[in-house]
């Protein structure tokens, strides 16, 4: 069975990217793998990286694709085997892994979202800065090191209190549709 995708060409699409074991605390551990892979991927097939933020065991991302171009899916692979390949091998592997002589590290399939409107892009920004927050790793958004939120901030589209866990914050907006 082919798993069908939104392909859209410079289309803004939203991704949850999970880890194949949800226990492990891989991504934070080998953030600067991560990023080093990213960069790459994102040097030879460009894209614009909206908004991102890693947790141990997923990230979310929001990404801009180029005129012409459609093609997040290859991109998400080379992002997913370049990261495994500088990876210790010794992780649980099912024996349909195993046959197809793939690892163990990422869930195969990912969530896309392709974004709709301005209200939708906004929506998705939000719950990648309020991830970490909804979590628990932390109480407030900008403590999270792994996130874009900070450029946010800096960029003065938000404020550094934004994402706060308190009483007065409203979070009923977030959250995936």
């Amino acid at each position: 069975m082919k798993y069908r995708r939104t392909n859209i060409e410079n289309g803004t699409y939203f991704f949850t990217v999970n880890l194949m074991e949800r226990t492990r605390t891989l991504l934070v551990d080998e953030i600067d793998v991560l990023r080093d892979v990213m960069n790459k991927v994102m040097k030879q097939h460009p894209f614009k990286l909206d908004a991102m933020v890693v947790l141990p065991d997923h990230l979310h991302a929001m990404w801009t694709l180029p005129l012409g171009d459609k093609d997040y899916p290859a991109r998400w692979m080379l992002i997913k085997s370049g990261f495994s390949r500088q990876m210790m091998k010794g992780e649980r592997r099912s024996a349909s892994r195993i046959k197809k002589a793939e690892r163990g590290i990422w869930q195969r399939r990912y969530w896309e979202h392709l974004i709709r409107d301005d209200r939708d892009y906004e929506h998705h920004v939000n719950y990648i800065h309020y991830n970490p927050v909804k979590h628990g790793y932390v109480q407030n958004a900008v403590d999270w090191q792994y996130s874009s939120i900070h450029r946010y901030i800096n960029n003065g589209v938000i404020n550094q209190d934004w994402g706060c866990l308190d009483e007065n914050f409203d979070v009923s907006g977030f959250g995936e549709r």
